[in-house]
């Protein structure tokens, strides 16, 4: 059973938004939504994944931290709504997440490290998202990602995808391969 909280206010930098957040075992999940999200028949949303590296300490390694604030940006303008997923690493967690790191700086890709680590390539589970979804009463979105499989889950779950928007943010000498790694083997939309 999923539980959820009452709906706050939130300013931020990029404009006033309002958010509301979901329990989900010891999961904890945040709707981050434009002012007028409720308004809106065809809202922008992200789903995006916690990366506590990125996200809160601008790790250079990933595009986390600069998809995050590009959705952040996108739905203060246009309205919209972000759900942050937190399911660390791809769902392996802070620990093993820094393990995987320690792969990489000896050469694996983030693929290989997570297999190296007995994980699959992609731990992430979005049962949550559709709650979440049904909850707040989206049927349509235009969507922020790269990644197919989000795109391939939304529309299992019913919601009507009118368009993709693109969350290519710059390379850097850290995340090139990451990037590759995630276009080449994982099938991103780069």
């Amino acid at each position: 059973m999923i539980e959820s909280s009452n709906i706050a206010n939130l300013p931020t930098r990029y404009g006033k938004f309002k958010i509301k957040a979901y329990k989900d075992g010891s999961q904890e999940h945040l709707a981050i939504m434009s002012l007028d999200f409720f308004k809106l028949e065809i809202p922008l949303f992200r789903i995006h994944s916690e990366c506590l590296t990125g996200d809160t300490l601008g790790s250079l390694k990933c595009d986390c931290n600069n998809q995050l604030h590009l959705a952040l940006e996108l739905i203060a303008k246009e309205g919209g709504l972000v759900v942050y997923h937190r399911q660390e690493g791809r769902n392996i967690g802070l620990v093993n997440k820094v393990n995987a790191y320690n792969l990489q700086d000896n050469g694996c890709n983030t693929i290989e490290a997570n297999l190296q680590l007995g994980f699959k390539e992609d731990e992430r589970e979005y049962s949550a998202i559709s709650f979440i979804l049904k909850d707040l009463g989206v049927t349509k979105a235009k969507i922020i990602t790269n990644n197919p499989e989000k795109i391939a889950f939304l529309e299992q779950s019913g919601i009507e995808i009118i368009e993709r928007i693109s969350a290519i943010t710059p390379k850097n000498c850290y995340n090139e391969e990451y990037l590759k790694t995630k276009k080449e083997f994982m099938g991103h939309l780069l």
